[in-house]
């Protein structure tokens, strides 16, 4: 068992089950499970965030704990001290650390110095926590992940990275609609592939969405990102009522938010009665407080 949750290759598939089987049984109510009494997460935000805050700070508060926020610029690491040294401080005044920052290896240097769990929030590479939230939202409409189609358009992003990673773990396939300019590292979907994942790649967006059963996709134009040419470069690969239609009758649309409308999704899909959004994002809390309680040992 992994003693922080950085990426979603780090852990064993019954791992990741049971995190999903506890995320369930908690929004239903049946668990209660308070491991954080009496214990402190500190949240570290580099990126701004709605929905990783929000649902972060009520699921610690909901399992027991408190949270402190801390922005970069409350901290020491943004005037020089070493990742190093605020790891090993943060262990001798909290008992966890959930960050979101602008580089992965910030996240890893905190989990190698420190001896307390560590939680990826996000970073430039992954977004793990999100995916086990897409991933319940999934079960949830559908019972299962074994045998589904999941077809992701537009950037290969950090969120895609991190459903290449939950692909290897989990029996659906994933196929992936980028213009060739966009597409994922082919080293790291022969990787993927190579462990047992099921990946297509893409140039054109018809072919990734038929007979899918979920259709995700993100924004074009994260922060930090220059727009250039993306919009245009990746207009044919908006999610829209057409597309969707080509989808399976009962496919869900799925968008980690903030979206925009008239970009990458339309209004009529996203405000649509297939979208599946706003679960998506309330799962974030269920998902998390599941992470937590594995973290902590508290699996119910």
């Amino acid at each position: 068992m992994s003693a922080n949750f950085i990426d979603i290759v780090d852990f064993e598939p019954s791992e990741l089950s049971e995190i999903l089987s506890l995320a369930h049984k908690m929004k239903a109510g049946h668990l209660a499970p308070t491991p954080l009494q009496g214990k402190s997460v500190a949240m570290i935000f580099e990126k701004h965030s709605t929905r990783t805050r929000i649902s972060f700070e009520v699921g610690i508060t909901q399992l027991g704990g408190s949270a402190i926020v801390l922005s970069s610029n409350d901290m020491q690491f943004s005037r020089g001290e070493s990742i190093a040294d605020t790891a090993k401080v943060l262990s001798r005044y909290v008992d966890a650390v959930m960050i979101r920052s602008l580089s992965h290896d910030t996240v890893l240097e905190l989990a190698q110095y420190g001896d307390i769990p560590v939680i990826n929030g996000l970073t430039n590479l992954s977004h793990p926590c999100q995916i086990m939230a897409d991933l319940m939202t999934i079960e949830e409409r559908f019972q299962r992940l074994n045998g589904l189609t999941i077809s992701w358009f537009g950037d290969s992003n950090n969120v895609l990275k991190s459903w290449v990673d939950a692909a290897i773990k989990f029996p659906f396939a994933l196929r992936i609609a980028s213009p060739k300019a966009y597409q994922p590292d082919l080293e790291l979907i022969n990787k993927a592939r190579d462990l047992g994942a099921q990946i297509d790649v893409y140039e054109g967006s018809r072919e990734a969405a038929i007979g899918a059963n979920v259709l995700v996709t993100d924004v074009w134009i994260s922060m930090g990102d220059n727009e250039g040419t993306r919009m245009q470069d990746l207009k044919p690969y908006q999610v829209n009522e057409e597309l969707l239609s080509l989808a399976d009758d009962k496919a869900i649309f799925l968008h980690c938010l903030p979206a925009i409308r008239g970009d990458e999704v339309t209004a009529g899909v996203i405000d649509g009665p297939q979208s599946a959004v706003f679960d998506e994002a309330e799962n974030r809390l269920h998902a998390q407080k599941a992470i937590l309680c594995h973290l902590f040992g508290s699996t119910g």
